[in-house]
């Protein structure tokens, strides 16, 4: 039987849901649970506030729809305009040159009429162009571009040529060369997000309660632990995310966001991880830092109720819990870092959709054979094991 979803979970599942980014059957698939599921939450939770007068009229939802459907079309012909730019930057701009970008618009499900208004040309000009031939290299990268774009979308625009490769080939059963990926995505303008590389100092003597040592290298689940907090600011102020990862697979199993980091934070965290998991008792390792929160009074009877040994790495030395670093700067470049935060509820729901409809079931590691964690786990256990 499944293990049941916590409270917060299912508090953000509802917020994310409600902002209408993606159908309610692909967010429930993303977020692993069924749609009947999701819309139940979705129904308890406008029972338990439909007395609120907050809501808007029915004359102010047309309003609001039909401002959103003028916003989609101008977003759509902005991008004609961006790309157009960046098209004939790279091009000497001929007119046939322009009928190749109409193609290349229309087979990203841009409409021909509205790329053909917008960069003026003449639409039957443009069907009569397209009924010309074309070599079948040119077809195999013009296929080859839209595939690449579509992963480098799906993936936020985070991943490189390396993981769009892989996804190419391990995910959608294509054969094609690495070098070929990379020079289509140079000229499609498309790349990945670095991390910025900083110094790192400090490496102090081991402290007795380190059960670890920096060997996170383990081969079965639920065998170590790691857990972190991490912040970022917004215009209302800070949130704090803890965050519960099986060193195996690199898997979030647990994580709270709240205002401040008090030991509630990550108490919930690991209530999550335990929830969710089950581990047996006095085998699992759960490693954290020195910081007051893993050293309170409170986190240290959850891990003694819960049967876990308790480890902690030497103070103030970012390699002993190095996955976690690594983790959170992850998530720092392919989210935090990639706007500005107007409110903490948008960052908070912003993070629990990245965890677990990006991190966890999709995004692929290299130190995984480019799998993704959810992926990971499904080969090393049987299918009845328990979520």
């Amino acid at each position: 039987m499944p293990a049941p979803h916590p409270p917060e979970f299912r508090q953000r599942a509802v917020e994310l849901a409600r902002q209408g980014t993606a159908p309610i059957a692909k967010t429930a698939k993303d977020l692993g649970i069924s749609e009947s599921c999701l819309r139940n939450w979705l129904a308890q939770a406008d029972a338990d506030e439909s007395s609120s007068p907050l809501k808007p009229t029915s004359a102010e939802k047309k309003e609001i729809a039909e401002l959103r459907r003028k916003n989609r079309q101008l977003e759509m012909e902005n991008d004609i305009l961006k790309r157009a730019a960046a098209y004939f930057a790279r091009e000497s701009v001929l007119p046939k040159l322009t009928f190749r970008l109409v193609r290349e618009l229309a087979d990203t499900g841009i409409p021909v009429a509205a790329a053909c208004r917008v960069l003026n040309v003449s639409t039957s000009g443009y069907y009569e162009w397209l009924g010309k031939p074309e070599s079948p290299r040119n077809a195999r990268n013009r296929e080859l571009a839209k595939m690449i774009a579509a992963v480098h979308e799906e993936s936020r625009g985070t991943y490189g040529w390396p993981r769009v490769h892989a996804e190419l080939v391990l995910g959608l059963g294509e054969t094609v060369n690495r070098k070929r990926v990379a020079r289509l995505m140079r000229e499609a303008g498309l790349q990945g997000v670095h991390r910025r590389k900083g110094r790192k100092n400090l490496v102090n003597a081991a402290t007795e309660e380190d059960l670890v040592h920096r060997q996170f290298a383990v081969a079965e689940l639920d065998q170590l632990w790691l857990t972190d907090i991490t912040e970022h600011p917004t215009a209302e102020g800070k949130v704090y995310c803890a965050a519960v990862m099986d060193a195996c697979s690199r898997r979030i199993i647990g994580w709270s966001i709240d205002v401040s980091q008090k030991s509630e934070l990550v108490i919930d965290a690991i209530g999550m991880a335990i929830l969710r998991r089950r581990p047996e008792s006095s085998k699992t390792i759960l490693h954290s830092d020195h910081g007051t929160q893993y050293t309170s009074w409170a986190f240290g009877k959850r891990l003694r109720d819960a049967g876990l040994l308790g480890s902690m790495g030497t103070v103030g030395d970012c390699y002993d819990n190095s996955m976690m670093e690594s983790f959170w700067g992850t998530m720092q470049i392919e989210l935090l870092d990639r706007k500005a935060w107007k409110s903490r509820k948008e960052l908070a729901n912003a993070i629990f959709e990245w965890i677990e409809c990006w991190y966890n079931p999709a995004r692929r590691h290299s130190s995984l054979g480019m799998l993704s964690p959810a992926d990971f786990e499904t080969r090393l256990r049987p299918p009845d094991h328990g979520a």
